[in-house]
């Protein structure tokens, strides 16, 4: 739950900072300074790490790096209160990744939940207009930084349930490490890519609100976060994990609304209730189904 506080904060300074730096510029900044901070305590375990431990860590890497520039260019072109609503369906599409790679039948809570959370993203995606203008307003709201989003919730869900795959097997702060490693170098060589193609060219104004964004993200919402799940998220399921990391949203819409005074109009705050309860009635039935699953074990034994 504090992760998910730090996180909620991420958005907002994070859309403050970009007014004053490219987005793989910021990135590359950004877990650069973790990286140093980190490397004194963990260099000699990456050294004794056995090397194919380091290229999954590193597979890990990668997929955070993707999550996190997807997110960070999704914020230069869509609100904070949207972009966090929609990183919010990793909750969603965690157990249907499980689905997926294991086989498995999904849940009536899964199914439900996410019915709800893709109602809840169609009246995100439409423009305040009168109800009987809805269905054709449909979808007018959504834009290119709504759809990099997107793709960051789809990484990051792939980049939690791989974490619960190797966590158990490789010392959590080479993890950690590696992690933000391997974001940090990916960040400048896409800095340089973007540059030369001239997608985003490098950025960098001196100011107060980015020297305070780059160690609030270096320090707080990368290094302390990404201990904090490494270690922790083995201890809970990654549905679970990712129940808890719906209440993200809720942060940063708060903290987007205090802040930088931003608004959801009447379809917006329609389809942030309805992703919001899509994500707690699927932890609901799930946890319904644990309890019952429980109780019937016992009755059994005794």
């Amino acid at each position: 739950m504090l992760m998910t506080i730090i996180w909620g904060g991420t958005f907002v300074i994070i859309k403050i900072s970009l007014t004053d730096i490219s987005s793989m510029l910021f990135l590359g900044i950004r877990f650069t300074i973790a990286g140093l901070i980190l490397l004194p305590f963990v260099y000699k375990k990456v050294i004794n790490t056995d090397p194919d431990d380091i290229l999954r860590a590193s597979l890990l890497g990668l997929f955070l790096f993707v999550a996190f520039a997807t997110q960070t260019i999704g914020l230069k072109y869509t609100s904070a209160t949207k972009s966090s609503f929609i990183t919010g369906t990793v909750v969603i599409i965690i157990p249907l990744l499980q689905v997926i790679m294991e086989r498995k039948k999904p849940s009536t809570g899964t199914v439900l939940g996410t019915v709800l959370v893709l109602i809840g993203l169609m009246f995100l995606s439409a423009k305040d207009t009168p109800i009987n203008n809805f269905f054709n307003e449909l979808g007018s709201n959504f834009n290119i930084g709504d759809f990099f989003t997107f793709i960051c919730a789809l990484i990051f869900s792939v980049h939690i349930v791989y974490l619960d795959i190797i966590s158990k097997k490789i010392d959590f702060m080479v993890l950690v490490f590696m992690q933000i490693l391997v974001t940090a170098v990916l960040s400048f060589i896409m800095s340089a890519v973007f540059s030369g193609s001239g997608i985003e060219p490098v950025k960098f104004v001196f100011s107060d609100s980015l020297i305070f964004g780059l160690l609030y993200t270096s320090i707080l919402a990368t290094i302390l976060t990404t201990i904090l799940q490494t270690r922790y998220q083995k201890e809970v399921s990654p549905a679970k994990a990712g129940i808890i990391y719906s209440f993200e949203p809720i942060f940063a819409a708060t903290f987007a609304v205090l802040i930088l005074n931003e608004q959801l109009f009447i379809y917006g705050i329609i389809g942030s209730l309805l992703i919001f309860s899509g994500l707690i009635l699927s932890e609901v039935l799930e946890r319904k189904k644990t309890v019952s699953a429980q109780i019937t074990n016992e009755y059994q034994e005794n």
